[in-house]
């Protein structure tokens, strides 16, 4: 959970898997009391809109959607793969980040960003999911590997890479890159509406059930 305000950002996080429901909202409200602040004096709220685990992507829009629609506020959905770009930069001044998250199913989420003149990550192409063996991009010799989909996949994405770049597998998407792209975004004017702020999981048929055959 992260708020910016007057440039700067404050951020909590904790790892709490199963938990997410139960920590948020006194999360929020932990970080409204640091910045002695309250939901009223908010612009627009943010959220990490995927690709990522579909559970917490639901909770995230859910919750956004939740508090925009209560106090009437706009909406800046943030990729989760832009927000894993951001911290590359941040906090190794990357210019160029192939962001990588594992899918399961032996399949990685992913996406090639390049920095731009403002210090924001831009993506290059769209973002896709695939196996990471048939991963087709083009990276430059300072490109960094960023995520989760690295720890898994590292040997298969060099070798789509073709090139032995620096990777990061420890790295998640957090809430104070997703804060830092959404205050762009915002003055951007690419907010959004509470009913328009829906999750983006890329794979379309990850729920997909078995058909049942029908007898007689």
């Amino acid at each position: 959970m992260a708020l910016c305000m007057d440039g700067e950002i404050i951020s909590e996080s904790e790892v709490a898997p199963n938990r997410h429901n139960e920590i948020v909202l006194p999360m929020c409200e932990r970080i409204l009391a640091k910045a002695q602040a309250s939901l009223d004096q908010l612009d627009a709220i943010a959220f990490g809109r995927g690709p990522g685990a579909f559970t917490g992507v639901r909770l995230a829009a859910s919750v956004a959607q939740g508090i925009a629609m209560a106090r009437d506020l706009p909406v800046v959905p943030v990729s989760s793969l832009a927000a894993l770009a951001q911290a590359a930069y941040t906090r190794q001044k990357a210019s160029q980040v192939l962001a990588c998250i594992d899918a399961r199913m032996q399949e990685v989420y992913f996406a090639l960003y390049q920095l731009d003149e403002n210090k924001i990550m831009q993506l290059t192409g769209r973002e896709q999911v695939g196996k990471p063996e048939l991963i087709d991009v083009e990276v430059d010799k300072h490109c960094i590997g960023y995520g989760s989909g690295w720890k898994v996949y590292a040997r298969a994405l060099l070798d789509r890479c073709r090139t032995d770049l620096a990777f990061d597998a420890n790295v998640t998407p957090q809430a104070e890159h997703v804060a830092c792209l959404a205050e762009h975004y915002f003055n951007q004017g690419l907010a959004v509406s509470a009913t328009e702020a829906i999750p983006v999981y890329v794979r379309d048929n990850v729920a997909s059930k078995p058909k049942k055959k029908k007898i007689g």
